[in-house]
């Protein structure tokens, strides 16, 4: 945390320069198009104060009254993050509010005097900026005008936001006889939303120039920034990759998000950008709060996910007879994956680690789960499952459906695409665990889920504009821009509450779209590459349409056939064999694939041990 020591040099000025009214003025704290404030001396009361005034003055007593009453509202909110209004009144014609110095100095003379502060501490300022900012919207009221010299910090390192609604409209207006009631107020409470927006878009900024130490396009008042982004303007602002402090990849994608150049993208309320930035602050700090120690809770409550309809029958069918065997009950169960991983996470409890054989690495396939706990486990773990759909509501609850047939897909073309010698459990397995983090966030971050979806969404093209398809964000940022952290990481935070090992969670690791893909060394890398290589086909094919999707797998293809020794044909082949096996709903052939690498130095096609 940042020292908080206040600088003084504005408060020892011997004589005031100008006068206002009662007041002394003694320095003016800083101005933008909207507002100025002024340092002053109030000789009634024997105190300093900050003055707040808009940059242009009322045109009649109709708008100054209007002015008040605006401002008389404002001053009514009580919360620790926005500063008390100890007066407000008109001064030869000019209306005015004031605060007491002792409520802290600017954020504008504060950072005149201190080196770049960390991104924990710009994270923390902005959260206090809007924890009152979402008070006062939830008010009806918006600040209008937000800007360095609007903020104050005191020696505690508390931020609290000064002038509200102070640059609230000066100029004179009269409500027409004859206009409808309804209409006046739907525009006036759309005109509200907008002003909310906006301030949200000037938090952004402001987390922009707290942490790159410089104003956004050069230019220190933040209203004319956004005069200059669009949709009025075309300059775009995004932090540079060379800042003061190294700012970590999940806050330079809330960062981002916040000044995007798509409105659509942007936060639209101060609740949402909070939600993000607290969301990184708990990550950050790694004490179980934020979004990963809220899945941890719902974990332990509502279980990790539902259980298909009708397990329980099916459970007792496969397990009530004596004669079958157990890699037929496991074909069975493989289907629903709550049971799947219940089974899974059974295994790795403490009281069935003792169990395991020695020396024989971690049991990835169900036969052998089953095998260690029992008929009787499986039935314990069916039981102890929630009911379909758990607390999600119809919509929800489809969403999540087709999330789980999404990665039943890719677990079929996992299978289909191992090499020859690999269990194909073992690849269905892993190409499943390489979701875990996906699966997580639809049932247990339903509402974010899809906001997440909607962030990667192209917009569509306008040919009456001539505005071109805008692309989305990657799911990487878009997660990071709700969450404060990645979907991966939801899946590690799983994984590793349930006891997987190092080796598991590296195989569990999608490969990164970005990330080089090399031989593989080890029949661990060869399972993890083909599970990500399923992964990436399926959500081309289920992402994109037509010549789109075509393009992407033969990207695929190329990307994994030195590794894998696959070309486009085979990769379309294993997805149709795919769809086939999850329409009738029948296991794929033990036989895996055959690999012919690009070049022979490498002998791909040695089996893995089945038995694992």
């Amino acid at each position: 945390m940042v020292a908080h020591a206040l600088p003084t040099a504005a408060t020892t000025t011997p004589h005031p320069t100008r006068s206002f009214g009662r007041f002394e003025l003694r320095q003016l704290l800083g101005k933008s198009a909207g507002t100025m404030s002024w340092l002053a001396h109030d000789p009634v009361a024997g105190r300093e104060v900050m003055l707040t005034m808009p940059r242009v003055q009322p045109v009649n007593a109709q708008a100054i009254e209007g002015w008040q009453r605006n401002v008389r509202f404002a001053a009514r909110l009580n919360h620790p993050n926005l500063a008390e209004v100890a007066e407000f009144g008109v001064q030869d014609h000019w209306p005015f509010m004031s605060v007491e110095r002792a409520q802290g100095v600017t954020l504008k003379e504060w950072l005149a005097s201190h080196a770049p502060i960390a991104p924990e501490d710009a994270v923390r300022w902005v959260n206090d900026v809007l924890h009152g900012l979402a008070f006062a919207h939830e008010a009806g009221v918006a600040h209008l005008d937000l800007q360095l010299h609007n903020v104050l910090i005191d020696e505690r390192g508390s931020v609290r936001v000064m002038a509200l609604a102070a640059a609230g409209a000066v100029a004179a207006t009269t409500r027409p006889a004859d206009a409808p009631t309804m209409s006046i107020d739907t525009a006036a409470l759309r005109s509200q939303r907008a002003a909310a927006t906006r301030d949200v878009l000037a938090c952004g900024l402001l987390l922009h120039r707290l942490l790159t130490n410089q104003a956004p396009l050069d230019q220190p008042d933040i209203a004319l920034v956004i005069e200059r982004m669009p949709p009025r303007g075309r300059e775009m602002v995004r932090l540079p990759w060379s800042t003061p402090l190294p700012i970590p990849e999940a806050l330079r994608a809330i960062a981002n998000r916040c000044t995007s150049g798509q409105e659509r993208l942007r936060y639209q309320n101060a609740r949402t950008l909070l939600g993000a930035l607290t969301g990184w602050l708990d990550a950050q700090a790694q004490d179980g709060g934020g979004p990963l120690g809220l899945l941890l809770d719902r974990l332990r409550t509502v279980g990790h996910l539902p259980a298909l309809p009708g397990l329980a029958a099916r459970v007792a069918r496969v397990t009530g007879l004596e004669s079958q065997r157990t890699d037929e009950i496991a074909d069975q169960v493989l289907d629903d994956m709550a049971l799947t991983f219940e089974l899974l996470r059974t295994l790795n409890s403490a009281q069935v680690q003792g169990t395991q054989v020695q020396g024989n690495g971690p049991v990835l396939t169900l036969r052998r789960i089953i095998s260690l706990i029992g008929v009787n486990g499986v039935r314990l773990a069916a039981n102890t499952l929630r009911a379909w759909p758990g607390p999600l509501n119809e919509a929800q609850a489809a969403a999540l459906q087709a999330t789980l047939d999404r990665v039943r897909l890719a677990g079929h073309t996992a299978q289909a695409l191992r090499p020859a010698g690999y269990d194909p459990q073992v690849v269905y397995l892993i190409a499943m665990l390489q979701n875990l983090g996906r699966l997580m966030l639809r049932y247990h971050f339903a509402d974010e889920a899809e906001q997440i979806q909607q962030l990667m969404a192209p917009s569509l093209a306008n040919r009456e504009t001539g505005v071109a398809e805008q692309p989305g964000l990657s799911e990487e940022s878009a997660s990071y821009a709700v969450l404060g952290t990645d979907i991966e990481s939801l899946g590690t935070t799983v994984g590793r509450h349930w006891g997987l090992g190092d080796d598991v969670m590296h195989m569990a690791r999608r490969l990164a779209p970005e990330a080089p893909v090399r031989k593989p060394d080890s029949d661990a890398e060869v399972l993890r590459l083909t599970a990500s290589a399923a992964n990436e086909a399926v959500d081309a094919v289920s992402t994109l349409t037509g010549s789109r999707a075509t393009a992407a797998l033969n990207q695929i293809a190329v990307r994994y056939a030195r590794a894998l020794g696959i070309n486009v044909r085979e990769l379309g082949d294993a997805l149709k064999a795919a769809r086939e096996a999850l329409r009738r709903g029948t296991p794929m052939p033990m036989s895996g694939r055959t690999i012919t690498p690009a070049n022979s130095d490498t002998d791909n096609t040695a089996p893995a041990p089945t038995d694992q």
